[in-house]
């Protein structure tokens, strides 16, 4: 499905099954009640939307809120709160600050990510999925502090380097140039992972409290109330019900629990943040800061191609036809992602954006566009950041864990089965795999395209019909791009990194 193929005129003629409608939301909207089922209705609303790019899209007049916004609205809140304390911890650790520098930092994040998801998703790009965090780069971020990096310069230059991309339409020609097989490989790979590492951090937490126990009964407990939910068409509700249930039954069993976040707010000033004695503790950046973070942000903002198509992969095998209108825009989602990261590092946040994939996938589940759960995010993200106990049942292992494992994981092991029924597409999906369990992910993915386009594995066929500049020129640049940057920074495995400043 490509831009292309959209209709030009918002009241172009919507073909439904029966009959042609014309006309605008408002008038092609139709009550729940019209409807042999809620299906029908909720395919129906997203047939019928009309979203506008950079002009006002309104609530009632463009789109409805349904109670299923609520569901990833949860999602998208937990796994927020989830990441950005990743992150933050992971600088606490390497600069030597406290938990109260985590807990503050989140809580501004927290309001000022809000900000954007309503200005962008929710009102002026309807077809952006909102601005999230960057959970590859986790693991590297004590690297980047070890070399004398600066929070504020990696994130300015991220946003400066993703505006690029959105300008010259860069992220939507490498999903493009993406097949289903190596897209269906990475969804598979990040799956796994990701689910292997909830249930790991779940029995480890188990463990830690001396109630192995509880962590097999909880994981044992979601996979039947997700079989359950599956069998009746529910399983947009396993967020909240999943929550429900590891954190009764883990509280039920004995483990220990208590509310400490009390409301109140951080503080608003970027001063403060970026004092020298205050916040992060470091001032602002010098040009060594910049040059160091330099191949970082490069390899995350070519990292956002795979991530965003795999999250408007899940859009379009979940939602009915006709539907493209409303399908994620990736180079969209690049540009309000790259605004909200430059203002939100300027503003002193610990966040490192992406597409917010807590919140798609749940949403492209329960059939629903991203605007009216977008608004529904922020508000949630205000409560849980002003209120504070939000946040301490967000991060609490049983809920945390089984949150993330059926709302994004084993959605995207599903939706990555699907990609690769056919035959064609097990061999791009299999190479993928193996060659990100090698280095990770965007190497895998880099190295497969290429592959894959030449047409050494998968379709013989695709590749022909590509031309010379689609099949071997742009995917052998990413893929000489990404590998040169990683060995600078010493990612391959066995190479020492090649800038020294990188070598500890």
């Amino acid at each position: 499905m490509s831009n292309d193929s959209l209709p030009q005129s918002s009241n172009a003629p919507i073909e439904d099954d029966a009959v042609a409608l014309t006309g605008t939301y408002e008038q092609l909207h139709k009550p729940s009640s019209s409807f042999s089922s809620r299906d029908a209705y909720l395919n129906h609303e997203l047939q019928i939307m009309q979203p506008k790019r950079w002009k006002p899209n309104l609530p009632f007049r463009d789109y409805r809120f349904e109670y299923e916004d609520a569901i990833p609205a949860l999602a998208a809140t937990i796994g927020k709160v989830v990441m950005v304390g990743a992150i933050a911890a992971t600088f606490a650790g390497a600069l030597n600050l406290g938990d109260a520098f985590i807990l503050e930092n989140v809580r501004y994040e927290l309001l000022i990510v809000s900000f954007f998801v309503i200005l962008f998703s929710g009102f002026i790009l309807p077809t952006a999925n909102l601005a999230g965090t960057h959970g590859p780069l986790i693991p590297l971020i004590p690297i980047v502090v070890l070399a004398g990096g600066h929070p504020m310069a990696f994130g300015l230059l991220i946003g400066l380097f993703g505006m690029l991309l959105a300008i010259s339409k860069g992220g939507s020609l490498l999903a493009n140039l993406t097949s289903k097989g190596v897209c269906g490989g990475l969804l598979l790979y990040l799956g796994f992972i990701g689910t292997t590492s909830q249930v790991t951090k779940l029995l480890a937490w188990s463990k830690d409290i001396n109630m192995p126990h509880i962590a097999f009964v909880v994981i044992l407990g979601t996979i039947v109330l997700y079989a359950i939910l599956e069998n009746y068409n529910k399983r947009w509700l396993a967020v909240p019900l999943s929550c429900v249930l590891g954190g009764v039954t883990a509280f039920a069993l004995g483990a220990p629990f208590q509310f400490e976040t009390a409301p109140g707010l951080p503080h608003l000033s970027p001063m403060y943040w970026w004092g020298e004695n205050t916040g992060w503790m470091l001032g602002l950046p010098n040009l060594e800061s910049f040059i160091v973070v330099l191949p970082f942000a490069v390899l995350a903002v070519a990292m956002w191609s795979p991530d965003f198509l795999g999250h408007q992969v899940f859009q379009k095998i979940s939602y009915p036809k006709r539907t493209e209108r409303v399908i994620m825009d990736i180079d969209d989602t690049m540009t309000s992602a790259s605004i909200r990261q430059v203002v939100g590092s300027a503003l002193g946040g610990a966040n490192f954006t992406s597409s917010w994939g807590t919140y798609i996938v749940p949403a492209a589940i329960a059939k629903r566009p991203i605007p009216a759960g977008a608004i529904l995010t922020a508000v949630l993200c205000v409560v849980a950041a002003i209120w504070g106990y939000p946040m301490d049942l967000a991060i609490w292992e049983p809920v945390m864990c089984v949150a993330l494992i059926v709302g994004v994981f084993i959605p995207l092991l599903e939706a990555g089965m699907e990609m690769t029924r056919e035959g064609k597409t097990t061999q791009s999906a299999a190479i993928v795999v193996f060659a990100s369990a090698l280095v990770n992910p965007a190497f895998g993915w880099s190295l497969t395209m290429l592959l894959d386009n030449l047409g050494l594995i998968g379709s013989k066929e695709r590749s022909a019909g590509l031309s010379k500049m689609s099949r071997w020129i742009i995917p052998a640049f990413m893929f000489v791009l990404l590998t040169v940057v990683m060995a600078m920074v010493g990612m391959l495995p066995g190479i020492p990194a090649l800038m020294p400043s990188f070598r500890h």
